[in-house]
């Protein structure tokens, strides 16, 4: 199995999380061109601001970046053609299988990682013939699934014959570590890079992040299914059903209303004390994942 970095030429096996309505060109193109492979959220865009996300991260940066597909949009089809128009050559998934795109995709070569959060999913989406899957434990922020990150990822990794980035709680060079420790070939951070400079949120937003602490956030369900984690406040405790709307979360993202929009944050939240460039966070768990190594060696 190629290593994850010569399969996406990229420097840093470290993809940034796509989280819907933050996850736009400015910290996409930071990130890539720190190492990482920094991915565009497509969710609740049209085919023209996908297009536009596409070219303005190429203008900042020539390394690879990717797409993430939230599959039950109703315009994914004018999202799919833009993007192979685009010349995007790796893409990510969720809320839905990639099947009726698959052809399509890889007929582009484009490299497909869907986003999955349990071993029953996994083993569906390598009969599909995806390149590698994101396995996300309940640890992580935004939607969630059941099963915790230290569980969900050497089972996936027992179970599939992929390439598997591991996803949720994750925000150190020591998660990084655990997470090659438990099978995987990368990892996946969304709530760390919600601490970094490039990230185009709100100065409320990014502030409730780093004075998290471990316990800051509440997982919120809904009564036919679906659950997203954010942190706790107002709206939280008063009207969950609105959590998980667009509105509810540009509330927050974009005007600062921390109370009554949903933060939404995984629970490493809690370790992010200071704000970074993307490129000093990616050097630093880096670093650190390989100082980890060399201490675990050097133990045994």
């Amino acid at each position: 199995m190629k290593k994850i970095t010569e399969l996406l030429g990229i420097q840093y096996p470290i993809f940034q999380g796509a989280m819907a309505h933050i996850a736009r060109y400015p910290l996409v193109s930071g990130v890539s061109e720190a190492g990482g492979l920094g991915i565009i959220a497509a969710g609740g865009l049209s085919g023209e601001e996908l297009r536009e996300q596409i070219r303005e991260t190429k203008k900042r940066t020539k390394k690879p970046f990717a797409v993430n597909l939230m599959l039950q949009m109703e315009n994914i089809s004018e999202q799919v053609d833009v993007l192979i128009a685009e010349g995007v050559k790796i893409v990510t998934t969720g809320a839905g299988t990639p099947k009726p795109y698959m052809d399509k995709l890889k007929q582009a070569n484009i490299k497909v990682f869907p986003v999955i959060p349990s071993v029953k999913l996994a083993k569906k989406m390598e009969q599909l013939g995806v390149d590698g899957v994101i396995a996300e434990g309940m640890e992580a922020g935004g939607h969630i699934g059941e099963t915790t990150t230290m569980t969900l990822i050497p089972q996936v990794a027992q179970a599939v014959e992929l390439p598997v980035i591991a996803a949720g709680g994750i925000g150190d060079g020591r998660g990084m570590s655990a997470a090659f420790a438990l099978g995987a070939s990368g990892v996946q951070m969304g709530t760390a890079f919600l601490s970094v400079e490039e990230c185009p949120i709100h100065e409320n937003y990014q502030q409730a992040i780093l004075q998290a602490d471990d316990t800051a956030t509440t997982v919120i369900r809904k009564a036919k299914g679906g659950a997203i984690r954010g942190l706790k406040n107002q709206l939280t405790e008063e009207d969950t059903s609105d959590a998980f709307s667009l509105a509810a979360l540009q509330r927050a993202a974009d005007d600062g209303d921390t109370q009554q929009g949903i933060v939404m944050s995984g629970q490493i939240a809690g370790m992010l004390k200071e704000v970074k460039t993307a490129k000093a966070l990616i050097e630093d768990v880096w670093g650190e994942s390989e100082a980890v190594s060399k201490r675990l060696a050097d133990y045994y």
